[in-house]
């Protein structure tokens, strides 16, 4: 068998890449392992590829930071002739936020892997629960250390138990020395000694040990408490050595301070195993249970070390059965009492120490090697890489239930507020035209392909706040505050645009003549505005309107010429600008890009008119050119956009302009009955549910909201209107394709009877 190990490795100082160098180690001893075609991806803290000087079997470097070292390490991981991975499990260790780029390896990832998580959260974040539902979701098998880790990951993040491994942490595979040099050094020598291990940081809960120690020398005055260890990097980065001068000083103010010694170093495993076998006890003081792997109190079990801890999760696990002594949280008068009396009583020192060795003896390496080795022959013999799997029809039933509670959460009386922090209403930020005239399209939407209630109650809501900003004239003011007042007096075009799209929509589409009338009146009141349209986005979402409108009256003398004329100043811009390699509007690709060729498309279907059509369909190659190149939707990114001939800056990618890729799909497909624009809309919605550069969903199924964006290494998780109703109309768009390609292959059961769920 033939492995890539990804995570952390020596010569990098951390207890992960300890682990790691220990299970490549184990592992090699099997004979069925390949150690020759095996190698290591190792994690880089720094930019600087050179910071670590690794040894000749790690043959990948990440940097953290950098997304796209990810991406290429997965093809060197899928060009290699290795058979599976292991990929252990930290959110520290990795880029992004809470470690969100490794998902962008595992998503390019073609060979099965099993993960190591040595963190599983009791309460995780967003972020951090979408990270580890993803990759649980693609691992072959998840190995964790703990039944409390099993419980977690089946309780709270819902992984099938037959998914989930224990594999106890492994520990170092020697016996005690007869005569250990440590004894007879000047730090032990005549000593009663209690010790404690590992990366010093304030979690850590060392002030208990040393508030303990007057009570301890009381009664033993030779003890000394033993520290080794250098303080954690991130905890040198930020405060450097305060924390470890704070317990000096502690050990002062006590009078313990001879009673105290810090050993700074990073030693060796044999190093190490000879502390913990020289130490009379072995001390974890952790301030709060969660803690659910801890790999020092396992080395500490596996020298049969005696041991005294608090009772985090896994000492509560691993100290059972009389393998050690617990004492509460920060008590240090319970620690003091349980010390002094196993420094009294050798008998059951004794006792605590035999079994803990013998129970450790189960946890060596070699042991634990071979049991990963069978864990990853069943990997290898399943095949499961687990990928998310894209149809190539529509899947409605593979989508979210339909559900209005955010929509409904965000409006009130006057209409939709504009944004939201995280799920809350942000009341303060007030109303806006844009998106009521989007929630009007979408209660159309849902009500005429759902027949759905609360869509058809809340549309007069948004409808009447149309109407309410409309000005005398026609034009449209755009934003309004919490108490009705008007903050602006002339609403932009692209406002003015998106108001009368929604007025067509509703003029062609609306439940009643009652609102086809009203939404007449509006939108003919607005019609002397049309001419004085300059900017070419505005004018493609007139078009739009003007298109649904010509649905009902095809020959309208007024609107005929009309949208001919916005079309026509629209392919002017597109002749002017465009180029070999650069089929487009403008010289920049900025926002809201698809509406330009999708009001083209209106355009033809209202006339006919066979230059639209055919600009409309270059410049939709020219999008397609670089949108799907790693087989997900990429949009241009708000910093900085697109320039003729530049690069795409990826981020900051917004929800708008996802729906307006899959409106402009959509509508393509219903012209030309193509395949292909089926599949690039399906995969434009899949950009809501997680199929996107970071491969974390947008859209929240708890909320049944959807986040304003999608950062550099996060999302934005506030989830205003203009994203939530970006996400719904995207979600009717896909059902009104699906009915359509339905159709097409001669269903006989509507899309809207077969497997659509509301509620």
């Amino acid at each position: 068998m033939k492995i890539a190990y990804i995570s952390t490795f020596p010569p990098r100082e951390c207890g992960l890449a300890t682990f790691n160098q220990n299970l490549v180690n184990a592992i090699g001893l099997n004979k069925s392992y390949d150690a020759s075609k095996s190698f290591i991806v190792a994690m880089n803290e720094s930019d600087d590829l050179d910071e670590h000087q690794y040894p000749e079997e790690v043959k990948f470097v990440i940097r953290q930071q950098n997304q796209q070292d990810y991406i290429a390490a997965a093809e060197f991981i899928n060009n290699s002739e290795v058979d599976t991975c292991i990929i252990q499990h930290e959110f520290g260790i990795y880029g992004g936020t809470s470690g969100v780029f490794l998902l962008s390896l595992i998503n390019k990832l073609t060979k099965p892997f099993i993960t190591i998580l040595h963190t599983v959260l009791k309460e995780p974040d967003f972020m951090q629960e979408t990270i580890l539902k993803e990759i649980a979701g693609k691992a072959s098998k998840v190995v964790v250390m703990s039944n409390k880790a099993v419980l977690f990951l089946k309780s709270i993040y819902k992984i099938p138990a037959e998914r989930i491994k224990i594999i106890e942490h492994g520990v170092p595979d020697l016996e005690p020395s007869a005569n250990n040099p440590l004894l007879q050094s000047p730090l032990f020598k005549g000593r009663k000694v209690l010790f404690t291990f590992g990366l010093i940081s304030k979690n850590k809960g060392l002030e208990t040990v040393i508030k303990a120690l007057p009570e301890i020398v009381a009664k033993h005055p030779d003890v000394l408490y033993i520290i080794l260890g250098n303080t954690h990097p991130g905890v040198v980065k930020q405060s450097g050595e305060k924390y470890r001068d704070s317990l000096k000083q502690l050990a002062i103010d006590l009078g313990v301070e001879k009673n105290l010694a810090f050993v700074n170093n990073f030693v060796s495993e044999s190093e190490l195993y000879e502390y913990l076998t020289a130490a009379d006890l072995y001390i974890t003081p952790y301030l709060n249970e969660a803690q659910i792997t801890s790999g020092t109190l396992s080395y500490a079990v596996g020298a049969g070390a005696a041991v005294v801890s608090t009772p985090y999760w896994h000492a509560q696990e691993l100290l059972a059965d009389g393998r050690g002594k617990l004492f509460d949280f920060k008590d240090y008068h319970q620690l003091s009492e349980i010390v002094n009396g196993l420094l009294a009583h050798k008998e059951e020192h004794k006792a605590l120490k035999d079994k803990a060795y013998n129970y450790g003896l189960k946890l060596r390496w070699p042991s634990t090697g071979n049991t990963f080795i069978k864990v990853l022959e069943e990997a290898v013999a399943l095949g499961e890489i687990n990928k998310r799997e894209t149809p190539p029809i529509i899947d409605v039933d593979a989508m979210p239930t339909l559900n209005l509670s955010h929509i409904e959460l965000l409006t009130d009386d006057t209409g939709i507020v504009q944004h939201a922090k995280f799920g809350i209403p942000n009341w303060k930020e007030g109303y806006c035209i844009d998106d009521n005239a989007r929630a009007l399209i979408f209660c159309i939407m849902a009500n005429n392909q759902l027949k759905n209630k609360t869509a058809l109650k809340l549309m007069p809501r948004y409808l009447s706040f149309i109407e309410y900003m409309q000005t005398p004239d026609g034009g449209f003011r755009n934003f309004l505050s919490y108490d009705r007042k008007y903050l602006d007096e002339v609403g932009s075009e692209d406002s003015f645009g998106r108001a009368i799209w929604s007025l067509g929509y509703l003029i062609s589409n609306g439940p009643n003549n009652s609102y086809k009338e009203f939404g007449r009146e509006l939108f003919w009141r607005s019609y002397p505005q049309f001419d004085k349209l300059n900017h070419i986005r505005g004018m493609a979402d007139t078009i739009i309107g003007i298109a649904y409108y010509l649905k009902t009256q095809s020959d309208d003398e007024l609107l005929v010429p009309q949208i001919n004329r916005l079309a026509d100043t629209i392919k002017n811009a597109y002749r002017k600008n465009s180029e070999k390699d650069w089929n487009w509007f403008e010289d920049i690709l900025t926002y809201d890009n698809a509406i330009l060729p999708l009001s083209l498309l209106c355009h033809y279907q209202a006339t006919g008119n066979k230059e639209s059509y055919d600009i409309a369909f270059e410049s939709i190659d020219f999008l397609d050119s670089f949108s799907f190149g790693q087989g997900y939707l990429s949009l241009v990114g708000n910093a900085g956009w697109m320039k003729k001939h530049g690069k795409n800056p990826v981020y900051d990618q917004q929800a708008i302009d996802t729906m307006a890729m899959l409106l402009m799909y959509s509508k393509a497909y219903e012209i030309t009955k193509k395949d292909k624009y089926l599949n690039y809309l399906h995969t434009s919605y899949q950009w809501f549910l997680g199929n996107n550069s970071l491969h974390v969903p947008l859209y929240d199924r708890e909320t049944n909201g959807c986040a304003d964006g999608l950062q550099t290494n996060s999302l934005n998780r506030n989830q205003g209107a203009e994203s939530t109703l970006a996400y719904f109309i995207s979600y009717m768009s896909v059902l009104n394709a699906a009915e359509k390609e339905y159709e097409t292959l001669n269903s006989p059961i509507p899309v809207t009877e077969k497997a659509v769920r509301t509620r």
